[in-house]
């Protein structure tokens, strides 16, 4: 039976690994399982047609010895839907934090577009955090206005737009996502699915080029968790963003995710499409996927051993 590895353990880095310098010799690295180059080894610093966020070295402690990130490497793909997935206290909402620039790594580098985000300052990483929308994980709505005001507020908040034009915006927007026989209501009045939808097209409304997702689909029943699943994969098809999907539900992951990427203590353990995901030799990996029954990983060659974290 698979061992689950401890957080002390598992946190333990080998100074020798380096997941960037990869040397491709091989079809797969003997020392991840995954297939060689998994991480892009050009330059992170300049811009890439195909990675919009790419993280590198990345550490953060707090109270300075309880490391939450530690030496993070990280790409995500422009126009996908990304999904990081990981344990419960594993960094997933600290990482998310950072590529909002909502809180700063002790080292390490986050690249958005090819500029690094990390040394900017308060008016920079304002600028910045336009390209970004949030899709909170119960949606954040504000429970006295309606669903018209909530959608509309953050074009109130940062532009100076005509109301006319602000309503205008908002309809396209709720018509797209169907919508717009709740914009009269107030939150209290809607099901966990339709606030969902309403605290998307909020996040919609500024036209940001990456959304980010917190457990999206937590609280749901399977039909609204399906709808939701659905609701990402569309958007980022028909808004032409970046979506990046915390989660830590296994069906939603291999329903939608083009990437899938798997934190644990602090570092990405694993990392690729769906399907090379599923090749993965790490043990843990293998169990924590697998215990959900969403999907079944390819089986070990005969006689051929799990790896355990970090590699040796």
């Amino acid at each position: 039976m698979a061992v689950t590895p401890s957080p002390a353990t598992a946190s333990k880095t080998d100074p020798g690994f380096d997941p960037i310098k990869q040397d491709g010799k091989s079809p797969d690295d003997p020392r991840t399982g995954m297939p060689a180059g998994i991480f892009d080894r050009e330059d992170a610093s300049k811009k890439s047609e195909r990675w919009q966020i790419r993280v590198r070295g990345l550490h953060k402690t707090f109270n300075k010895k309880h490391y939450v990130i530690r030496d993070l490497n990280l790409d995500i793909e422009r126009g996908k839907t990304n999904i990081v997935i990981g344990g419960s206290g594993q960094g997933k909402s600290v990482l998310m934090k950072h590529l909002m620039g909502l809180i700063k790594p002790d080292k390490g580098h986050i690249y958005v577009d090819g500029v690094d985000c990390i040394p900017m300052n308060d008016v920079q990483l304002n600028e910045l955090r336009k390209k970004f929308g949030m899709v909170f994980q119960y949606a954040a709505l504000f429970d006295s206005m309606t669903i018209e005001e909530n959608i509309i507020f953050p074009l109130i908040e940062h532009t100076k737009m005509p109301r006319a034009e602000m309503l205008d915006i908002m309809k396209k927007l709720v018509e797209k996502l169907e919508i717009q026989h709740l914009i009269a209501k107030f939150p209290a009045e809607l099901s966990g699915g339709q606030r969902k939808r309403v605290g998307l097209a909020r996040a919609l409304v500024l036209k940001p080029q990456i959304l980010l997702y917190d457990e999206p689909t937590t609280g749901l029943d399977p039909i609204q968790t399906k709808n939701v699943d659905d609701m990402i994969k569309h958007t980022a098809e028909e808004f032409h963003v970046t979506s990046v999907v915390i989660s830590h539900d296994m069906a939603s992951t291999f329903r939608i995710g083009d990437r899938i990427s798997m934190l644990w203590a602090g570092q990405i353990m694993e990392c690729g499409t769906p399907g090379e995901f599923i090749k993965s030799k790490f043990e843990f990996v293998r169990e924590f996927v697998e215990t959900s029954g969403a999907v079944d990983f390819e089986p070990l060659a005969p006689g051929e051993k799990p790896l355990s974290w970090p590699p040796k």
